[in-house]
């Protein structure tokens, strides 16, 4: 019991953890947790994670979860994680002998495979798309179920310079944060108008229908006010009520969805739907935290997404070929630079990609591209600008 205190009291950690087992055949999904003091508690000499690809949006059957809940009680701690940041639920806590075990279980009697850990493409994740939310502007769970059965091989066995991933939001609402936590984001947007039901646009302003779909009734705010909590909330400034109608300046909407999100009933998004690519998000290791930058303002996609794919694959024949030890892509992009990193992919320099006028200059001028290159007479450039 001494012994024990002692070791609690240096405060120091005692789980050596790695990549140091795995089941036959693939180079992920497992991640080893050994104690180092295996004598003093032989309960948790070994103590290994094994991650577990989410099904699509989370949606799970009862039998499944009994299932997987015998076999984790059958073959290890019976503890489990349901779900963490990467997406997986998890298999917390087992020994080494039991790995190939409950890998040949859970894939040949589940149908379930293993999710990804490890410098690999890690399980791609969605939100719940068309499946219950009227605001999606794709098939998020077709995407991500295309993108994880054809990039197996990336997602089992490791050849990154780090971790990748990739998350996909059905709108702009973003209920898997892929702009904050995945280095490829796609998006759902739309390039049309926002459509306005101008008659349930009075019935809201009459308050005859709860704003916020009545998330908030559990408290008197009082009178809707349109002007104060839909208009004025605008971040772009692009909406106005004339003569009882809402009107929408659609060309400097940035699709926050705030008016949206309010008023349901009365504004949906467009028709004409398509995604947003955003590239470079994580949390902090080498950097610190950064958010995705927008490389492609819109794209219209379709099953098998292969100009999607294409986007990908040439983003990670950079980074495998440029990327450090541990660099994430954001961080890649941070080093060389947004203009060679579009100029990779092949798209042109796009406004979105700018967040305001010269205090992230990333865009810059080639002489090539610049008529009579950058050598000109200051002499005649005065005369046709005069101070």
């Amino acid at each position: 019991a001494a012994s024990v205190m002692d070791i609690c009291r240096n405060r120091l950690t005692h789980w050596k953890h790695g990549g140091i087992v795995g089941v036959s055949g693939y180079g992920g999904g497992v991640i080893g947790r050994y104690s180092d003091l295996p004598e003093i508690f032989p309960g948790v000499a070994h103590f290994h994670t094994i991650r577990m690809n989410q099904p699509n949006s989370k949606f799970y059957k009862t039998d499944f979860l009994r299932a997987i809940a015998d076999l984790w009680n059958f073959r290890g701690s019976g503890c489990m994680n349901f779900h963490g940041s990467t997406g997986d639920f998890v298999f917390l806590g087992t020994i080494t002998e039991q790995l190939e075990p409950i890998f040949q279980e859970a894939a040949h009697v589940l149908d379930q495979d293993l999710g990804g850990s490890g410098s690999n493409l890690r399980t791609p994740s969605c939100c719940i798309g068309k499946a219950r939310c009227e605001f999606a502007c794709y098939d998020t769970q077709e995407m991500c179920y295309e993108f994880t059965m054809h990039y197996q091989d990336e997602l089992h066995r490791p050849a990154f310079p780090y971790k990748f991933k990739i998350k996909f939001d059905g709108c702009p609402n973003g209920c898997v944060a892929s702009i904050a936590r995945s280095d490829i984001s796609i998006i759902g947007t739309w390039c049309d108008n926002i459509r306005i039901d101008q008659e349930a646009v009075k019935a809201y302003i009459a308050g005859e229908i709860p704003p916020n779909a009545g998330a908030h009734r559990s408290r008197d705010w009082g009178k809707f006010d349109i002007q104060k909590e839909v208009i004025d909330r605008c971040p772009t400034k692009c909406m106005a009520l004339e003569d009882g109608k809402l009107v929408i300046d659609n060309a400097e909407c940035n699709r926050c969805m705030h008016c949206i999100n309010t008023m349901p009933r009365a504004l949906r998004p467009g028709t004409d739907t398509g995604v947003s690519m955003l590239f470079g998000s994580k949390a902090p290791i080498l950097e610190g935290a950064q958010m995705s930058v927008c490389i492609i303002p819109f794209m219209r996609t379709e099953p098998p997404y292969d100009n999607v794919k294409e986007i990908v694959e040439k983003t990670w024949d950079l980074w495998m070929e440029e990327g450090k030890n541990r660099e994430r892509l954001g961080e890649l992009i941070q080093r060389m630079g947004l203009p060679k990193f579009i100029e990779v992919l092949g798209l042109p320099a796009a406004p979105h990609m700018v967040t305001e006028p010269r205090s992230n200059p990333y865009i810059f001028w080639k002489a090539e591209d610049v008529p009579g290159g950058f050598a000109r007479d200051i002499n005649d450039y005065r005369s046709r600008h005069a101070r």
